[in-house]
């Protein structure tokens, strides 16, 4: 097996001859599965990822330790699936909204799995957008106003400002000081 570098970063090939067709094929899939992990792991170490890994993560870390943990006013695991439930959500999904939120959250402030975490909080977002917002409108309620003597909905803007700092975070990586660099690293040197 040799390694190509291609805008330094290297990807694996297969150069044995067609003599050994078990062994060509065994390190062409490992060879692959191998690229293939590091191109997820892969990020530049700039502060550009750092700052929108940090900004997204600390952002919905509240929003999940609400929903896990009870923090913040929230209603802990139990009533936050009782309560998604009760929407319909089936349990499985609601399950992995809060696991996103929370472990997506913890993810991406120490730039573990970013991409995966991005991809998470992408549809968690897109999801609240079209099950609970969009009928509220574009706005958020900043001034509290009161339709019919209940408070208004939240518009989508906020959910737009995560769906696109989560869309550059898994095309980007983590950036500087992230776990997934470090990862990166180390899969390449073995």
């Amino acid at each position: 097996m040799s390694a190509t570098t291609v805008h330094g970063h290297e990807w694996y090939s297969n150069n044995v001859s067609r003599g050994d067709e078990k062994e060509s094929a065994g390190v062409s899939v490992i060879g692959r599965i191998r690229s293939w992990v590091v191109a997820f792991f892969r990020t530049d170490n700039d502060w550009y990822g750092l700052v929108m890994r940090l900004s997204l993560g600390v952002v919905f870390f509240p929003h999940g330790a609400q929903k896990v943990l009870g923090w913040f006013g929230g209603h802990g695991l139990s009533g936050t699936l009782g309560f998604f439930t009760s929407m319909g959500m089936p349990l499985a999904l609601a399950v992995l909204v809060v696991a996103g939120e929370f472990l997506g959250s913890l993810g991406l402030i120490t730039g573990f799995l970013t991409r995966l975490c991005g991809f998470g909080i992408t549809c968690i977002m897109t999801g609240a957008i079209f099950m609970v917002h969009l009928n509220n409108g574009f706005f958020m309620n900043w001034m509290g106003a009161v339709v019919d003597g209940k408070a208004a909905g939240e518009g989508f803007e906020f959910h737009l400002l995560a769906i696109g700092l989560a869309l550059a975070l898994m095309f980007k990586g983590g950036g500087k000081y992230s776990a997934d660099g470090l990862i990166a690293e180390k899969i390449a040197k073995k």
